[in-house]
């Protein structure tokens, strides 16, 4: 799981720990693509009124795989001795 959370990460696709609604998937997907995270969650809509079902699928499963984003301190710290 730790390489599709690295591998996803790379990829800019994390949730943020910020302007999250439920999950940060939107909002996440937004970052990434540089769209607005409210045209995101009205596209999701929108697309779950069109296709019934399949984002109810799709969602959860890009929960547990976008990692959230680290904060910005935790990188730096050295290895405890």
């Amino acid at each position: 799981m730790n390489s599709v959370h690295d591998s996803m990460s790379r990829q800019g696709l994390v949730r943020p720990r910020e302007g999250r609604m439920i999950g940060g998937v939107c909002a996440g997907l937004a970052r990434r693509f540089g769209l607005d995270p409210w045209l995101t969650r009205l596209l999701f809509v929108l697309i779950l009124l069109a296709i019934p079902g399949s984002q109810i699928l799709v969602y959860p499963i890009l929960w547990i795989l976008m990692p959230s984003e680290q904060p910005a301190y935790a990188t730096g710290y050295p290895p405890a001795v």
